[in-house]
């Protein structure tokens, strides 16, 4: 599971639809109707936030809004408990890190769209999101090459 802090306009479309599969399997774990999943280090943001449902309701919102713009059929009605939640924090290290591991991902899928982002300078955060100051999160897994 990857629930992307960067905006999604940075996705392909593949991405996007995963993107947005996954977030509603996180509203799912978030209000315990999953067995799997539910320990995972991505949810930690929503899960500390004091109203989780509407948080990630949130962060679904942006997913579909872009859906939107690209002519995408989201079903919006799957969103749950909407609502003010007010913004999540991400920090700027960790939105370096995932626009780099994106990057990474769409060389090898969509290598015009990572042409297209190699020109990026200010990442812009999922509108749920507040960048803030500081290095990759705490539960991001980092994963490194072993040799």
């Amino acid at each position: 599971m990857r629930l992307w802090s960067v905006h999604p306009k940075y996705l392909d479309a593949p991405g996007l639809v995963a993107l947005w599969r996954e977030a509603l399997l996180a509203q799912k774990v978030l209000k315990g109707e999953t067995r799997g999943y539910k320990n995972h280090p991505q949810l930690e943001r929503f899960r500390r936030h004091s109203q989780s449902q509407r948080a990630i309701a949130s962060y679904l919102m942006g997913i579909w809004e872009e859906s939107q713009r690209r002519g995408f059929h989201f079903d919006k009605g799957k969103i749950g408990r909407r609502g003010s939640a007010g913004r999540l924090t991400v920090t700027r290290g960790q939105l370096g890190f995932e626009f780099d591991l994106l990057c990474q991902k769409l060389k090898r899928r969509n290598p015009e769209k990572c042409r297209q982002l190699q020109s990026e300078r200010n990442v812009v955060a999922h509108p749920a999101f507040r960048a803030v100051d500081g290095g990759v999160e705490e539960w991001e897994r980092i994963k490194t090459n072993v040799r």
